[in-house]
């Protein structure tokens, strides 16, 4: 099939930039609507799909994650796909877990791992009825590798992996597949923008992979547009770790 997502609508949070719009373009290469929803420019960056939507949405506040899902199905009609990829990284300071303050403890939580739980509860009952649909909820590979001091980072999106495997066993009989993808340090324009981070991780990242290069927000497009295919139809509540090797899941 040379679109094999044609006819499916397609929510990605925090697609304005980065891995998020990486995975809005691959989605819509394969025939996907975008609607490309994120805090800020993602009317902007929707002008970049054909038929594409953006709407600016906290996903940590239920209410606007509510109209989220309302103002799509008033738009398309349906939500066949939901992208997880909203979160919190590179902005973060790398320190021991005794001087993270509380708030932000709370805040990194919020937007990591609430926002999954309210976009997939506000998406869900409109998959319900037409019949099922994918989400891929987006982690990283810090919690298999046990990366220190960011705890809150790490404890976030190892939740991740535990909320996927629950929602996978509670939607399967729904037709609702719910997986995972975890990428490994990834040179993305958010971690771009953080020259200390890419100066305290990406050699060592580099150094520690089988592949020894960069990773680039386009790696991770495969495995999602997979997940959200016809070659996917029998996997649910897994986690395909893309990390050039680094780890082995």
């Amino acid at each position: 099939m040379s679109d094999p997502l044609a006819g499916k609508v397609a929510i990605v949070t925090g697609a304005s930039q980065g891995i998020g719009n990486a995975i809005a373009k691959g989605l819509a290469a394969e025939g996907a609507r975008i609607v490309v929803a994120d805090l800020s420019r993602a009317v902007e960056a929707a002008r970049e799909f054909e038929d594409g939507v953006g709407l600016t949405v906290d996903v940590a506040d239920e209410g606007q994650v509510e109209l989220m899902a309302r103002e799509t199905m008033e738009r398309y009609g349906s939500i066949d796909i939901l992208v997880n990829n909203a979160g919190l990284y590179a902005s973060l300071k790398m320190r021991p877990f005794t001087e993270i303050p509380v708030d932000e403890w709370r805040q990194v939580m919020d937007v990591n791992v609430l926002s999954m739980f309210l976009t997939t509860r506000a998406v869900v009952p409109h998959m319900r009825e037409h019949g099922g649909g994918r989400v891929v909820n987006i982690s990283s590979g810090t919690p298999f590798r046990g990366v220190p001091f960011l705890l809150h980072y790490v404890t976030s999106k190892g939740a991740i992996v535990a909320l996927t495997r629950a929602l996978a066993k509670e939607l399967g009989r729904d037709d609702i597949l719910v997986n995972c993808v975890a990428p490994g340090f990834t040179m993305s324009d958010g971690v771009r923008e953080h020259p200390e981070v890419v100066e305290a991780l990406r050699d060592v990242s580099v150094s520690a992979r089988t592949l020894q290069r960069d990773q680039e927000p386009e790696d991770v497009v495969g495995a999602v547009a997979y997940l959200c295919g016809p070659g996917a139809a029998f996997v649910t509540g897994q986690t395909i770790v893309i990390d050039g090797g680094q780890y082995f899941h």
